[in-house]
């Protein structure tokens, strides 16, 4: 049968001819889904009965695919899970899902009138969802679903769900729904335009203690090894989290991507876009195809990975994947670097570098020409990252139509951004985030702590800069960071709907999607403690830190209340509900406590050895009884939860590092063997240890808050705000929005400002700047701001971290960046301070004065 299917034929049939019976409503731009009916609902879920999912044997793939998915939904919440059908059904009520132009019965439902899809017509993964009345003859009542294209139709799908009170954690998380016997639809329409970002994504990386593992023992067991069971359940959340983008797997442990052929057919069947790393170019995975698998694959050893001196072999090598890939959607990272993520292979200097990296792209070009038909028709990238900036920088060349696609330096803050020029090119640019990191000053692969408010300030600095074409964020084995990855990528979604001045609500609004509003504010406040206690000190890098006394137990008692919190709330969260809420809340909450407490009380018991020996080993009893609660609490979210469906998936120690192992303590003869060997951990990534101090201060030191000044002069064109959850104490003051003028020293006085009043003794003083470690947005910028004490004259103050060095070190692992400024009051009484803005992406958390 040709395109017009048998639903085609039947409803050109039916169509009713009276088109006055199109539903007489205006377009509300939402939908909204009760438990109770009302005139003219339509019924989701009535008297255990629940509506057909009409779809077009025609339609892509994924349009199938996913009705399945919102139908084993639907089961959860009613026990009885619709049919997917392809022929109209004799029912009063359906739900229509289609694209428009590959679904017949959209496509009639156009052409009659009753449905309008001009808002969404010819528009990138958009879609509209509305309740319409006798659609065709038979049929009372259809809710339908209209995607703009195939992705649109699959969004749109997954939003009924959502709109149930299905989560897209649903299976990633275990966050089941709330069984209904009654569901309806009020009458409305929601028109869902272009999405903020073009494309949209997750990158798989570190994944040899978590993610590898566990696929291997419980998805892809037959390949023991990441592959395409665990990758559609990967693709099927990314649509749920209405992203489109993979970068796979590509860590030691796994093989490549391409390497198992089902793959690439999986990622097309859900209509998910294939890209590679930064340092994989032409969808290639070089730690294992070339330096494993290229014998397999060309029957002969490979020489070096050097594009000046084996140019015929590495051309070949990226010219048969883009053979294989022409026929998928797909991403190509165009460049060089080398096997693994280091520089390219070639000449010693960067002139020598930049040449060959522009031969490269240009011949990687003609790849795609002649593939293609046009060095334009592939989607490309290139990613300054690491040493590639500095190439960059230099002035390499990169063809106009390729997107450039900015980094973060491991930790959240992002490195530069698109200038005047770059933001007029047709590739426009994009974003490489990190949640978690593997590599120096120290790993952070183990919990998730990048608040939102962090990934907002960033990310809207980001797009107003003109990051839109693509975002993707290395989210390692994608659990336990369910929650700031869902964020990245609604942000995504719609920057504009989460800002730095409304991220700190973030969590509230997702505890109440995710567990219900009962619970959202306590998880809210929960999340959002937890999120400010990493800010001066993730749980992976309490090693390398080193507080005074008053700053352990302030930190201790915050994280007791915190787990108190925790349990308090557990004893109330629906039973269906227990797991979810010990993998999203109580594992990572108290892992990190657990790991303060073992560093503290380690340190703790060294310091009493000598006065003290009962309390001595009190202390290393407790650092003890810390660690074996990890250890515990690891294996319950392994063994223990869901009949041991995650086992594997999370270690409490990645990578061995000694940061995970127990502390020395002075008491070491209570350790049991287990948590005596050193050797089995790896010493290798562990830095200079950097002290902060951050308890009370000497009677000497008065402390102010950034946000707590007495009065402020906005500009016309930014204003200055406080940013809730960002930088110390919890806020942080910014100017907004970031693409404010940039004022040079001698302009100073036209920039907005902040005025804080002290009273003060005369004589000498030291000012302490703290700030959040961000950089310079671009090289048209500073990160400067000006300080005038008692009219004094200004005195300057540049705050980027760019360049990293042991400050920049000291600054990431802290959070926070400190310029140390000495003034002088001659008169006692009121100091004025006043503090200039000079520059956009300049987040100051904390004013400490100190008398000398």
């Amino acid at each position: 049968m040709n395109r017009k299917s048998l639903s085609q034929i039947i409803i050109a049939l039916f169509i009713v001819i009276g088109c006055s019976e199109i539903q007489a409503q205006g377009v509300t731009n939402k939908l909204t889904i009760d438990t109770q009916a009302k005139t003219g609902s339509f019924p989701l879920i009535e008297k255990g009965i629940v509506p057909s999912i009409l779809t077009d044997k025609a339609d892509a793939e994924v349009v199938s695919i996913v009705a399945n998915a919102v139908a084993s939904d639907f089961g959860l919440i009613s026990g009885l899970a619709p049919k997917v059908v392809n022929d109209r059904t004799n029912e009063e009520y359906l739900i229509i899902a289609g694209t428009i132009g590959k679904s017949a019965v959209i496509d009639e439902l156009i052409k009659s009138g009753k449905l309008d899809v001009s808002a969404v017509k010819n528009k990138w993964e958009s879609y509209t969802i509305t309740t319409i009345t006798t659609p065709v003859a038979g049929v009372k009542q259809a809710l339908v679903v209209a995607g703009s294209d195939r992705r649109g139709t699959a969004y749109g799908l997954f939003e009924i769900s959502k709109l149930a009170g299905v989560s897209p954690w649903v299976w990633w998380a275990d966050v089941k729904p709330t069984p209904r016997k009654s569901l309806y639809v009020v009458p409305g329409t929601l028109v869902q335009k272009e999405p903020s970002v073009k494309y949209r994504g997750i990158f798989i990386n570190d994944e040899d203690w978590g993610l590898n593992p566990w696929a291997a023992k419980n998805m892809d067991t037959d390949i023991k090894d990441i592959g395409p069971k665990t990758y559609a359940k990967v693709f099927e959340l990314l649509l749920r989290l209405k992203a489109n983008l993979i970068w796979p797997a590509m860590h030691d442990s796994t093989k490549a991507f391409w390497c198992y052929k089902q793959n690439p057919v999986v990622a097309d069947k859900y209509a998910i876009v294939m890209g590679s790393t930064h340092c994989d170019m032409m969808l290639r995975s070089n730690t294992f195809e070339w330096q494993h698998n290229f014998e397999n694959e060309y029957g002969r050893k490979p020489g070096e990975y050097r594009y000046d001196t084996n140019k015929a072999e590495v051309y070949k090598y990226w010219e048969d994947r883009v053979n294989e890939a022409k026929n998928y959607e797909a991403m190509y990272t165009v460049g060089m670097r080398g096997v693994r993520d280091g520089e390219i292979t070639g000449p010693e200097t960067k002139e020598g570098k930049i040449a060959l990296v522009e031969n490269v792209i240009g011949d990687q070009r003609n790849i795609f020409k002649k593939y293609f038909g046009s060095t334009t028709n592939a989607l490309q990238i290139f990613c300054p990252y690491k040493e590639v900036l500095g190439l960059y920088t230099a002035g390499l060349k990169v063809p106009d139509d390729v997107t450039l696609v900015w980094t973060d330096d491991n930790y959240g803050y992002i490195r530069q951004l698109s200038n005047t020029a770059e933001q007029k090119r047709s590739g426009s640019s994009g974003i490489y985030y990190h949640l978690s990191y593997l590599g120096g000053p120290h790993d952070y692969t183990w919990l998730s702590t990048n608040s939102p408010s962090l990934i907002a300030y960033e990310m809207t600095k980001a797009y107003q800069f003109g990051a839109d074409k693509f975002w993707v964020v290395n989210v390692g084995d994608i659990k336990p960071a369910e929650l700031e990855t869902q964020f990245f990528l609604d942000m995504a979604w719609d920057a504009k709907k989460w800002t730095p001045e409304n991220a700190t609500q973030y969590v509230q609004s997702w505890a109440a999607e995710t567990f219900g509003t009962a619970f959202s504010v306590e998880i809210a406040a929960i999340k959002n403690q937890y999120y400010q206690l990493a800010q001066s000190g993730k749980p992976e890098h309490m090693g390398m830190l080193q507080f005074d006394t008053n700053a352990k137990n302030k930190r201790l008692a915050a994280y007791a209340d915190l787990v108190t919190k925790v349990d308090k709330l557990k004893n109330r969260i629906p039973d269906l509900l227990k797991d979810a809420y010990f993998e999203l809340i109580e594992y990572p909450v108290k892992g990190a406590a657990l790991m303060n407490q073992k560093f503290f009380y380690a340190q703790m018991s060294l310091e009493v050895a000598e006065t003290n020996k009962k309390l001595a080993l009190d202390y290393s009893q407790k650092a003890k009884n810390a660690l074996e609660q990890i250890i515990s609490l690891t294996h319950h979210y392994n063994k223990e939860i869901q009949n041991g469906k995650w086992d594997g998936i999370i270690t409490h120690a990645p990578r061995n590092l000694e940061t995970y192992a127990m502390p020395k303590i002075a008491n070491p003869e209570i350790l049991s063997d287990s948590l005596r060997n050193p050797a089995a951990f790896d010493k290798r990534y562990i830095e200079k240890v950097i002290t902060t101090i951050e308890a009370a201060k000497s009677a000497n030191v008065i402390s102010l808050s950034a946000s707590d000044f007495k009065s402020k002069q906005d500009i016309p064109s930014d204003k200055i705000i406080t940013v809730d959850g960002l930088g110390l104490n919890g806020k942080s003051i910014s100017r907004y929005p970031f693409t404010g003028k940039s004022f040079k020293n001698e302009e100073y006085a036209q920039a907005p400002y902040v005025e804080y009043k002290v009273n003060l003794k005369a004589g000498e003083y030291q000012l302490s700047l703290k700030s959040l470690p961000t950089k310079t947005i671009n090289k048209e910028r500073n990160l400067n701001l000006a300080l005038v004490i008692n009219q004094q004259a200004p005195k300057f103050v540049d705050a980027d971290t760019s360049k990293k060095d042991k400050n920049w070190t000291m600054s990431v692992v802290r959070g926070y960046f400190e310029k140390l400024v000495p003034f002088k009051v001659e008169k006692e009484g009121e100091t004025t301070i006043r503090i200039y803005l000079q520059d956009t992406g300049l987040a100051l958390s904390q004013i400490d004065i100190d008398k000398l």
